[in-house]
This record gives C-alpha cells, sequence and structure tokens, in this order.
C-alpha cells in the first residue's frame, strides 16, 4: 500500500486519500437494511483491512503450527513469526526489549495480569491506589477486587465539566501511603486525552509506579513508552485494524522480573517437579498455554499496515474529521455533546433532548449507521455528567466527512420520529 502523507496544520481533507485508505477494508462495501454502512464505532473496534486478512489466511493456509515445543517446519516457521511479531510491538511503542512485551488477550487481560503480577505482590493493607473518574471499567473493577482482598484503599481523581482531570487534585493525593496508579490514556467514553507524561513524572516522585490503559490512544497517536516513562502500557489489536482475542502488555523488564505469574501452565516454567517449579524468563513466564498465535500474527500485520500510513498522518486526518463533526452535530438544537475537553480524539459522545440513546441507536441503524449507546464501560463518567448513558460516534481514518453529514441527517431524522 502506498504511503498517505498530510500535514498536522492541513484543513483540507482531499490530502488524504481516504478512499483509497477505504478500498483496504472489504467490510466498508457492506450494506445494512439496504444502506451502504456508516460505520462509527470504532472506539469499541476498528475494521479489518485486506491485508490483515491475507496475513491471517497466509499463517492458517501454510504455517500453522504449535511454537516453541518442536523442531518441525511448520513449528519452527510459527514459531519465527510468532517472536517476529513481538518485536514489531517493541518498536511500535519503543520499548527497550522485546522481552517488554507480553501477549494477552486484549487491554483487559493486561490489566488484570498487572494486579494479580504486582499488586496481589506488593499492594498491602493501607494502601492507596490512584485511579481517575474517566477510567474504563476494565481499571477500576481489578483495583476494586485487589482492595478489598488486601484492605487498600482507592482514591478517585475527579474531573471537570469538560471531562477533564483535576490535575491538581491528583497531585493532592499523594502521600506516603500511594503504592500504584492506574491511568487511562484517553477516555473512551469522552476522547480525553490525559496529560499522562506529567501525571507519570508525578507519580514518580513519590516511587509509585504507573499502569497506562491505551486502548483507545495506541490507535489514534504515536506512543513511545521509554518517552513517557510509564511502568507499564497495555491496549488491544482490534482497535487497530487487528484481531480480537489479542493484545500486549509493556513493562518496564525490572518490574516484570520481580513480579509472580498471573496464570501457571505450559511453557511459563523452566522447570516443575512436584516439589518446585521454577518460572521461566520473561516473557515467557506471563504467556502460560498455546498463546494466541494467529492473531498475534495479524497483530503485527495490522502495525505494519498502520506504521505504512503513519500514525501522525492519522491523527492529523481524525482531527480535522473531530472539528468537522463537533460544529456540524453542535448546530443541531436539542444535541448536547458530553466531554469538551480542549485535547481529544475523535470520539464525539451526545444526547439528544427527550430521546433515549437506545433509540436513538435503532434508528440511526436502519439508516446504515453504526454507533454506541449506553454507558460505554465508564459508569462513573455517567454518574458525572448526571446522564444514564449517551450515544457515541467514534471516527477512524477510513471514515469521511459524508459519514458526518449523514450523521447529521440521521440525527434530525430521530428527531422527526419522537418529537
Amino acid at each position: 500500500m502506498n504511503s498517505v502523507t498530510i500535514s498536522r496544520q492541513a484543513d483540507d481533507f482531499s490530502v488524504f486519500d481516504v478512499d483509497r485508505i477505504r478500498a483496504d477494508f472489504p467490510i466498508l462495501q457492506l450494506k445494512v437494511n439496504g444502506r451502504p454502512l456508516i460505520y462509527l464505532d470504532n472506539a469499541a473496534s476498528s475494521q479489518m483491512p485486506q491485508p490483515v486478512i491475507d496475513r491471517l489466511v497466509r499463517y492458517q493456509t501454510t504455517q500453522h503450527a504449535n511454537i516453541n515445543r518442536a523442531v518441525h517446519y511448520l513449528s519452527e516457521i510459527a514459531t519465527t513469526e510468532y517472536d517476529n511479531a513481538r518485536c514489531k510491538l517493541q518498536q511500535f511503542i519503543n520499548a527497550r526489549e522485546d522481552r517488554e512485551i507480553i501477549f494477552t488477550s486484549g487491554t483487559t487481560d493486561s490489566i488484570n495480569l498487572v494486579m494479580h503480577g504486582y499488586g496481589r505482590k506488593f499492594i498491602k493493607a493501607g494502601d492507596e491506589i490512584i485511579l481517575t473518574t474517566l477510567e474504563h471499567h476494565s481499571n477500576i473493577v481489578p483495583w476494586q477486587m485487589l482492595a478489598q482482598e488486601k484492605g487498600a484503599i482507592i482514591r478517585v481523581v475527579p474531573i471537570n465539566d469538560q471531562g477533564e482531570l483535576d490535575i491538581d487534585e491528583y497531585e493532592n493525593l499523594f502521600n506516603e501511603r500511594t503504592k500504584f496508579v492506574g491511568l487511562i490514556h484517553v477516555s473512551n467514553a469522552l476522547g480525553t486525552i490525559n496529560p499522562i507524561r506529567r501525571m507519570i513524572e508525578y507519580a514518580h516522585r513519590y516511587s509509585v509506579p504507573v499502569l497506562i490503559d491505551g486502548a483507545q490512544a495506541a490507535p489514534h497517536m504515536t506512543i513511545d513508552v521509554q518517552s513517557l516513562d510509564c511502568d507499564f502500557y497495555a491496549f488491544s489489536a482490534h482497535k487497530l485494524c487487528g484481531p480480537t482475542g489479542v493484545g500486549i502488555l509493556y513493562g518496564k523488564a525490572t518490574l516484570l522480573e520481580a513480579m509472580q505469574p498471573f496464570k501457571g501452565g505450559g511453557d511459563m516454567i523452566a522447570s516443575v517437579t512436584f516439589e518446585e517449579t521454577i518460572y521461566n524468563t520473561i516473557p515467557h513466564k506471563f504467556e502460560a498455554g498455546t498463546p494466541p498465535i494467529a492473531a498475534a500474527i495479524g497483530f503485527g500485520a495490522a502495525i505494519d499496515y498502520l506504521t505504512t500510513i503513519g500514525l501522525d498522518q492519522i491523527a492529523a486526518y481524525e482531527h480535522m474529521l473531530l472539528d468537522y463533526a463537533t460544529a456540524i452535530l453542535s448546530e443541531i438544537p436539542g444535541v448536547k455533546i458530553i466531554g469538551t475537553a480542549a485535547e481529544k480524539t475523535a470520539v464525539i459522545s451526545f444526547t439528544l433532548d427527550g430521546i433515549h440513546p437506545h433509540d436513538i441507536g435503532t434508528i440511526l441503524n436502519q439508516d446504515g449507521i453504526a454507533v454506541r449507546t449506553g454507558h460505554h464501560c465508564a459508569q462513573p463518567v455517567m454518574q458525572r455528567f448526571k446522564v444514564p448513558a449517551t450515544s457515541r460516534a467514534s471516527f477512524a481514518f477510513y471514515n469521511k466527512k459524508t459519514d458526518v453529514d449523514a450523521l447529521a441527517t440521521g440525527i434530525k431524522t430521530v428527531q422527526k420520529v419522537f418529537l
């Protein structure tokens, strides 16, 4: 695929060949209820381009075998391709070493790995864990489970009316009992981009490790874990044009080495007797059993695809879409955008006066428009804004201005039906 370029300052949609990009995504040719699919649910899961589909098929038809446990041709090939995918992820986020990349089943699994591997070993009664109001349930519930088990305390950073974290309050929460920070990079419910570099730096003044939930950030911006100096970073393939069922946990090698395994089984051991088990080195210590081999290789192909386009180019184009959509939707009477942070990714959560979000989604679907409705696994955010749910349109680099126009027309249709 040819590289596509776009200036960060560009305001002309024509400089990004979105039609060329869309040709790579066969599902975008789908019709729903006789209408062309307009897919605006990318924050839940992005679509898969043909090069990634082709790579999965090639693995399954010419390379499939279990890894690390045989000397035959297919096993050696599968092992090499799996290891290559790990190296691609290392380069994608600029980790120091490939052994700092742990393949998991996704962001949720990665966070749970840290909770069990680090939290259950090092968090004690009376210790404090800092989370934020913006967290996805996946970065709340595991820490609640740990706090209940250990007698630890969870402290929560509030947000303002724009959906931005109160950084002064964040810093005020630190004390000698603070032992861990769990922080979302980008809010899945609002699109808010948090100032994580500053927040990580402040936590490190207290020698407190920081886990970043990067599920919504990795698809939309360049991630450099060494520059951020985060201790852990987690994200999923299916939000980066890759397969479901696979993600990664990045962890600093010293921390991963100090952690206890999350799961026991094959390949995470160096030696087993009934008297003693000696664990394998990282990353294998955290990859018990047969890993998601095909999905990991597909993940690597998705990284290749996105890298060819360029994350900076993707971010710039999506920011134009966000600005355009914000302007268009703001002009519709009765539409209220929830979350108006100064720094956002291409996510718009909104309510419509007098109409339940599920009804909005149902009517839009009749016109082939896919949006997400509900609390988005972020109920504390909904409680903060005193709404039970929102409708959420989330954009990707294969969306067009005409998708935004169709959404606006669809919202007006919803109003005609219900009001």
